[in-house]
């Protein structure tokens, strides 16, 4: 079934209508969180948020474009909050304990863990650079697409896409894996 119908039914009071989009998107959506967030309750958070602001802004939609992108737009913009938030509780945890341990990419390697290593690697990216990558890569969407949903041009989510990969690369070699 289309997207628009269950959005009209939604918009018509057929509140039950947005399920069939929560059912349809909800893996996907959940996958951009994970990969952004790196820890599950943090992207279960930021999906079920971005699941109400898309909800409650339906009347905003136009849907002479593609709803999966102004989802996962909302999604990429929920992650962000989600990531501000962890950040100023970080800072408050480490204002209180008053020490820093770094955490480096070596640390991970040791550990002999590839998923350690791999999240490292990312946590290194921007999150501009980590979704756009994850949409590139994941989701097949093109530099379009990507802009789309991080509100630029095409060629500056190309530049995040090459500058993600380029990241990557150096970490990578750096440690020669």
């Amino acid at each position: 079934m289309d997207d628009n119908l269950w959005l009209r039914g939604c918009l018509q009071g057929r509140e039950n209508e947005f399920k069939h989009v929560v059912e349809r998107y909800g893996g996907k959506i959940m996958a951009v969180a994970l990969n952004l967030l790196q820890n599950r309750e943090d992207a279960e958070d930021a999906c079920q948020e971005a699941f109400i602001r898309a909800y409650r802004n339906l009347e905003k939609f136009d849907s002479q474009k593609s709803f999966k992108n102004w989802l996962y737009a909302i999604v990429y913009n929920s992650c962000l909050d989600q990531l501000r938030r962890r950040r100023r509780f970080h800072d408050f945890y480490k204002k209180m304990k008053r020490e820093h341990v770094p955490s480096t990419l070596a640390q991970a390697q040791n550990q002999a863990d590839e998923q350690a290593l791999l999240k490292h690697v990312l946590k290194k990216l921007s999150p501009k650079e980590r979704i756009s990558l994850f949409l590139w890569a994941n989701e097949g969407f093109t530099s379009e697409e990507v802009s789309n949903v991080l509100k630029c041009s095409p060629s500056t989510a190309r530049v995040y896409l090459f500058k993600a990969r380029k990241k990557i690369k150096k970490l990578l070699e750096n440690e020669n894996v």
